[in-house]
C-alpha cells in the first residue's frame, strides 16, 4: 500500500535561516542509507516535509528499521500519496486506506486535516467533518473521539494530498557531521561506544582511536572495537578507525612510574596521541566515555588531571550517568552484546592492583619525567604507523 514515507523533524524547524543547511544535511543522509536497501527511492524537500518516495518494490520492514536509525528524524510516516481529484475523491482513497491499514475497525479516531493548498474546495475544518462523516457510514463500528482516540488521521493537502495514521519514532537529534566533528577514543568496553553514539546525535561526524597492545591483547580484542565501531556507524554515518599499537609505550610506563599511577598517565599519553589524530583529521574535540566516580581514574581529581595534557575540548557525553543508564543505552542502539564480550583490551592489562584515586598533577607531572627520553619518538611512531580502517555496516 506504501509508496512513500514522510519524514518528520524535531528542533531543525527552529534553526530560522540556517534551517535550509539542516534540512539538505538530512535528506543527504536519507539518501545516503537507503542506498543500502534493495529499493530505489527519490529523497525531497518540500515547505517543511521531507519525503522518501519508492521508485521500485521494497522491504517495507527493511526501509522503518534503516530509516529509525537516522539521526535527525522525529517520525516516520508511511503514506499514501494521491492526486486532487477532488473530495469525493479523497473519501474514496481513505476508505481504500483505512480498510488497507486496519482489518479490525473496532476503534476511535479523529481526523485531522491540513489545508497548505488554499484552492482546495473545503478548508481544514470541513475536511475533518467532511472525512469523518464518510467514514462512519463506511464503517460504523468505528466511533469518533476528538481528544483522546486511538487512531489519528492525517490528511494534507499540499501538491498532492497525504493520507497517514501510522507514526513510528525516529531517533530525533542533529543531522549526521552538520555540527563538525570529533575523536572518540574508542574500547571494548560498554561506555565508550555509547558515547560515540550520543555525540554523534548532536550532528558531530565521529573518528575514533582504539589502543591496542599486542601480545597483551588479542586480534580478537581489536576485531571487537571495529565490530562496535560499526554498530555506531549505523547511526553516526561511516567512521574511521585509528588503531594504535600501544604496547612499547605501555611497557615504558609500568617500568618507569609508580604503579599507583599507571593508568592515569597511560590515560594522558592516550589523549595525547588522540588529540594529534584529531588535529590531522580536523577535529574539533576529543570525546570519552568517562563518567564522574566509575572507575578510580574518572574520579573529579583524575579527570582534571587527564584534561590538563589537552589543548582541545574533551566532551564526555556520559559524564552524569550512572552505569545502569549508560547499560539502557548500550542495549537500546546494539552495542551491548559485543561490548560485554570477553576479550581484555590494553586497559585492563596493566591496571594497578591500587590505583590513585585523588591525584595531584605536580606530582603526576613529576613521574612522568621518569619516563625514558624516547618517548617522544615512542609517541609518534605509534601516530604514523597506526592502521586505519573505514567502519561502515
Amino acid at each position: 500500500m506504501y509508496k512513500a514515507f514522510l519524514i518528520k523533524y524535531g528542533e531543525i524547524g527552529l534553526k530560522g535561516n540556517n534551517r535550509h543547511l539542516f534540512e539538505d544535511a538530512l535528506v543527504s543522509e536519507i539518501a545516503r542509507v537507503l542506498k543500502k536497501t534493495d529499493g530505489d527511492f527519490l529523497v525531497t524537500k518540500e515547505n517543511g516535509r521531507i519525503y522518501a518516495t519508492a521508485r521500485s518494490e521494497f522491504d517495507y520492514d527493511e526501509v522503518v528499521e534503516i530509516l529509525g536509525k537516522v539521526f535527525g528524524i522525529v517520525w516516520i510516516c508511511p503514506v499514501v500519496q494521491i492526486e486532487d481529484n477532488g473530495v469525493e475523491d479523497l473519501g474514496e482513497n481513505l476508505i481504500r486506506y483505512i480498510d488497507s491499514a486496519y482489518k479490525d475497525k473496532n476503534f476511535t479516531f479523529k481526523v485531522e486535516a491540513r489545508r497548505a493548498r488554499k484552492n482546495f474546495p473545503l478548508n481544514s475544518m470541513e475536511i475533518n467533518q467532511e472525512m469523518g462523516h464518510i467514514l462512519l457510514e463506511k464503517f460504523p463500528e468505528m466511533k469518533v473521539d476528538v481528544h483522546d482516540p486511538d487512531v489519528l488521521i492525517s490528511i494534507e493537502v499540499r501538491k498532492q494530498i497525504n493520507i497517514y495514521s501510522k507514526e513510528i519514532p525516529g531517533q530525533g537529534g542533529m543531522p549526521a557531521g552538520i555540527s563538525g566533528s570529533a575523536m572518540l577514543l574508542l574500547s571494548g568496553g560498554i561506555d565508550s561506544p555509547v558515547a560515540g553514539y550520543m555525540i554523534a546525535k548532536r550532528g558531530v561526524k565521529v573518528f575514533a582511536t582504539y589502543f591496542h597492545a599486542p601480545p597483551y591483547t588479542s586480534e580478537r580484542a581489536k576485531q571487537k572495537v571495529v565490530d562496535l565501531a560499526k554498530i555506531v556507524s549505523e547511526y553516526a554515518g561511516p567512521i574511521t578507525l585509528n588503531i594504535i599499537d600501544f604496547t612499547a609505550i605501555q611497557l615504558e610506563i609500568y617500568k618507569s612510574c609508580p604503579h599507583d599511577e599507571l593508568t592515569i598517565i597511560m590515560r594522558r599519553i592516550m589523549m595525547r596521541i588522540a588529540q594529534d589524530l584529531a588535529e590531522k583529521n580536523n577535529c574539533m574535540g576529543l570525546v570519552t566515555g568517562e563518567s564522574i566516580g566509575q572507575v578510580a581514574s574518572q574520579t573529579m581529581h583524575g579527570l582534571y588531571c587527564t584534561n590538563e595534557v589537552c589543548t582541545m575540548p574533551v566532551y564526555r557525553p556520559l559524564i552524569a550517568f550512572d552505569k545502569q543508564d549508560i547499560i539502557d543505552v548500550a542495549k537500546r542502539i546494539g552495542t551491548y552484546e559485543t561490548s560485554i564480550q570477553p576479550f581484555e583490551d590494553c586497559c585492563t592489562i596493566f591496571v594497578a592492583k591500587h590505583p590513585v584515586t585523588k591525584p595531584k598533577l605536580d606530582i603526576i607531572k613529576r613521574d612522568e619525567t621518569k619516563l625514558p627520553e624516547n618517548i617522544e619518538d615512542m609517541i609518534k611512531t605509534a601516530e604514523e604507523t597506526a592502521e586505519i580502517i573505514i567502519c561502515e555496516k
